[in-house]
């Protein structure tokens, strides 16, 4: 009995072991690995790749403000996530492998699974595979390599099914695999080509499925997008979109839509997008980017527009888009600004800044928008604070967009803009002040300290209708109330910060110190409590009319500069007004400003000339020929007075320039050429017009580089002193400064 029972356990041990065997051609030997692939190794990679495929649909974000990619997937070298992976195969005899084996991402372990499955399970017996779920194993390992950019590897698991396995189910998925990532590596060709079959195949013989008709169509669309092959992309996105309802369905039809309207096919366009937005199939964040879509195609004066407004109207309404809303209402605007409503367009465009969002390149466009109507209002300064919130928000990423350095430019002359206005503002608030007596200063700052505290007894106020309103409500710092038990004061951030409020109106600000209500230590208890109040009060120094007094500037030569460098601000500002923004009326005004306070003889010129061209061109002849009449009377021998005589003098006076231009270009060359006794001999003998001219501060410089390069070095620094003495001011004066010292 015992030597029986001994035999079947045997049996039980031999057969398993040799169930067990990878060389052994059986029904339970296949069996068993099928099994075992398909339930253990292979469930837990595709498990993995699932997971994968997960991460990268919740971490990718659409940008709908481009023409979204048709696969919803970025490769980039600098994402650790995708690239940062182990060799797959470590750790599979059980040893656990060590911290640096761990997968990077779940593809790895996807693989990592797929190849053990391969090496543990496959049954290659006289070149044919035994093992039914082998060609999964490939492909799980083809598409796991896909997702970590190796697409050389990914074609090699792929071909070895197409080449293994040519009637395997999963045929057709390897060939559209192994397309796209021939797609990815730039062998568009290659990818169509393999495509084509494919679909020609199907067309006669019918096997695929609908899935893998969309998927197929889908990546040939792909391969012709990398060609710009366009009407070919539309062709197979729209048949791409006609066998499921399903995502990569819905995204193919809104990547068509936005062809559509790149292409100025609006109705097409249109139709498209009003599909999407009246399907309940579709995903959400299309239906509701389709509607917006749709205000975006329609023109300005069609009748549907009201449509339009209506849907945006009950979208916006609509509880559940909340996360949409910073895009509707932009929309809503921009429709608006389109029928000419200015008022209701900035209304929302303001709420739509409002939304708290962390799509950020949508809130540039909305910066934009508001700075394009302050800009046409003729507003720069508040333009210019919304250009300058379109830079800030915008990251690296879209910084070469054309629109973006569109902006940088128009920003430019903005930003200048406003430093000589508030240099105008600020200087001649001061200057009215020095010019005022005694009493009216002081009467003037009285006012303004009493509205000072004002606002402050309103703050006050509100903080301290804030506590009391937190208090009814259980938030208040009230002690000894069942409500509040354990709520100390300075919990409760309303009840400090009226607290610090009221603390600097009685006390104003004191170092922590001891005796610290005393403002005189000497004089302790010396005052009364009434005394004391009035005392401290007046540490408080925005209360004090002497604070301001004393800020008022007493020295000439301070006062000269405010002076100087108003009139400076005001002359830029008019030049800025005519020549970059061309806003005659702001320029005239500006330059007559100035002409009224001017008191240096050489701007009386310009700035005459200035306002005739200004009068000329509004067409206000009467003061245009009053400018006229003074400049050709007292600077009859000026140019600006050649050029009212002869306008063609312009001509003349720059093919002067040019020829000194094209003179020191020459020099120039002489000097890069390490010619440089030649550069000292052509600037030694220069003309008298180039002697006269705005480069001779260059041709000087460069004559002291020169003599630096052959010459001692006293012979340099005597050349660079003569360039820095005599043009100090000017770039060239500052940059022979600057090498003196790095001599010495």
């Amino acid at each position: 009995m015992k030597k029986s029972y001994n035999l079947i356990i045997f049996i039980l041990i031999a057969s398993s072991v040799l169930s067990c065997s990878t060389k052994k051609d059986s029904v339970i030997n296949r069996n068993f690995h099928a099994l075992t692939t398909k339930y253990n190794v292979l469930f837990n990679g595709e498990q993995a790749f699932e997971k994968g495929l997960k991460n990268i649909e919740n971490g990718y974000v659409d940008n709908f403000w481009k023409r979204l990619p048709i696969e919803p997937i970025k490769f980039d070298e600098r994402n650790a996530n995708l690239i940062k992976f182990s060799s797959p195969g470590s750790g599979f005899d059980g040893d656990g492998g060590s911290d640096n084996s761990v997968p990077a991402t779940p593809f790895d372990r996807a693989e990592e699974k797929a190849a053990k499955a391969i090496q543990k399970h496959s049954m290659n017996i006289n070149g044919y595979e035994k093992n039914r779920k082998i060609d999964d194993a490939y492909l799980l390992l083809g598409k796991s390599r896909y997702y970590t950019q190796r697409f050389i590897p990914a074609i090699e698991a792929f071909n070895y099914i197409i080449s293994n396995y040519p009637k395997a189910a999963l045929i057709y998925d390897t060939k559209v695999w192994r397309a796209k990532s021939n797609i990815r590596l730039e062998n568009e060709k290659l990818a169509i080509e393999s495509l084509n079959l494919l679909i020609e195949l199907d067309k006669n013989e019918k096997n695929l499925t609908p899935l893998q008709r969309q998927q197929a169509y889908t990546a040939m669309a792909m391969a012709y997008e990398k060609t710009d092959t366009i009407q070919k992309v539309i062709d197979n996105l729209a048949i791409s979109t006609s066998f499921l309802k399903n995502h990569q369905s819905a995204r193919n039809a809104f990547v068509l839509g936005q062809i559509y309207s790149e292409l100025n096919r609006k109705d097409s366009a249109r139709m498209v997008f009003r599909k999407l937005a009246d399907e309940k199939w579709v995903p959400e964040k299309y239906r509701i980017h389709a509607s917006i879509e749709m205000v975006k195609n329609i023109e300005a004066k069609d009748s549907s527009n009201v449509l339009l407004v209506d849907r945006l109207r009950k979208l916006i309404r609509n509880s559940d888009n909340r996360k949409y809303l910073n895009e509707l209402y932009y929309q809503a605007g921009v429709l608006q600004e389109d029928r000419g409503n200015t008022e209701k367009a900035i209304d929302f465009y303001l709420k739509s800044l409002e939304v708290p969002s962390r799509d950020i390149y949508q809130k540039t466009y909305t910066y934009e928008k508001l700075g394009n109507i302050y800009f046409e209002k003729q507003e720069y300064l508040l333009a210019g604070s919304f250009y300058d919130s379109v830079l800030k928000a915008t990251t690296e990423e879209f910084e070469t967009e054309k629109r973006i350095r569109r902006i940088k430019r128009k920003n430019k002359g903005l930003t200048k803009l406003r430093a000589f206005e508030e240099t105008v503002t600020a200087n001649d608030s001061v200057l009215k002040l020095v010019a005022m007596s005694s009493d009216e200063r002081t009467a003037f700052f009285e006012g303004y300290i009493e509205k000072i505290k004002e606002s402050d007894e309103k703050k006050r106020q509100r903080l301290l209708n804030a506590q009391d309103f937190g208090s009814q409500f259980g938030g208040g710092s009230s002690f000894g109330g069942g409500n509040n038990q354990g709520k100390w004061y300075f919990y409760n951030s309303q009840s400090v910060g009226f607290g610090k409020v009221a603390f600097q109106k009685s006390w104003g600000k004191r170092p922590l110190e001891d005796n610290w209500r005393w403002s005189d230590k000497n004089e302790v208890g010396s005052e009364t409590e009434e005394e004391e109040t009035v005392q401290t009060e007046k540490t408080d120094s925005r209360y004090v009319v002497e604070t301001y007094l004393k800020q008022i500037p007493s020295d000439p030569a301070v006062i000269n500069k405010l002076k100087v460098d108003k009139n400076e601000a005001l002359y830029q500002l008019g030049l800025i007004y005519k020549e970059q923004f061309k806003n005659s009326t702001l320029a005239i005004s500006n330059f007559e400003k100035l002409y009224a306070i001017n008191d240096k003889p050489e701007l009386v010129l310009p700035i005459n000339y200035h306002l005739y061209q200004l009068y000329d061109e509004i067409g206000e002849e009467e003061k245009a020929n009053e400018k006229k009449d003074f400049i050709l009377k007292n600077y009859s021998d000026s140019k600006f007075a050649e050029i009212i005589r002869k306008p063609n003098s312009k001509i003349t006076e720059s093919k002067k320039v040019d020829e000194i231009d094209k003179k020191y270009r020459l020099v120039y060359s002489l000097y890069k050429h390490n010619q440089f006794e030649d550069v000292v001999d052509q600037v030694d003998n220069l003309s008298a017009a180039a002697q006269n001219s705005e480069l001779i501060a260059k041709f000087v410089l460069l004559r002291a580089l020169a003599i630096g390069k052959y010459k001692s070095k006293d012979e340099y620094k005597k050349a660079l002193e003569f360039v820095a003495l005599n043009y100090a001011n000017r770039i060239e004066g500052k940059k022979a400064t600057e090498i003196i010292k790095l001599l010495k």
